[in-house]
């Protein structure tokens, strides 16, 4: 009985001592961030709001910079891209808008995307999954060149409808 006892100890002190590799705290690979290309592009301009955009410098400064995230391979450059965003979403806030766009929908639909570029450098900060909010950002900022096409398309006459 006591041997028993005896290797039944030795067998529980050995399966006790090994070492165990796992950890709470999430690893983050190459693999696990998302492939660019599976991010929708752009919406189209029209001709009549791209004539008229290709003056606004600050919205071309935007325009480019968006477009640098369809080459981001890795987080820091999507971080650095982020930024570049923001500064430029700033200036263009500034600016002087052109006066057919110079209208509370085309205002509001850039605030809603500054609040979706936001949200994804939120989560790159606190390095949550940025996917579906960089997936948001590009639908706000569709929703927003398409905005322009609304704009320019539109044949309401608004001053049959103020009130002064």
């Amino acid at each position: 009985m006591g041997k028993i006892l005896f290797y039944g100890m030795v067998c529980l002190l050995l399966s006790s001592c090994n070492e165990r590799k796992t950890s709470n705290a999430p690893k983050e690979t190459a693999a696990a961030f998302f492939s660019m290309d599976s991010l929708p592009k752009p919406s189209a301009v029209n001709n009549k709001a791209a004539t008229i955009l290709k003056d606004w410098k600050e919205f071309n400064d935007l325009e480019n910079a968006f477009m640098t995230l369809y080459n981001v391979d890795n987080r820091e450059d999507l971080v650095l891209v982020i930024e570049d965003l923001i500064e430029k979403q700033k200036a263009l806030e500034a600016s002087d808008y052109p006066e057919t766009f110079d209208k509370p929908q085309i205002k509001s639909r850039q605030k809603v995307f500054k609040t979706f570029v936001l949200k994804t450098k939120g989560n790159l900060e606190y390095r949550e999954g940025v996917k579906s909010s960089t997936m948001e950002m590009i639908q706000a900022y569709n929703a927003y060149r398409s905005q322009f096409n609304v704009l320019v398309n539109s044949v309401l006459d608004t001053s049959l409808i103020s009130t002064n």
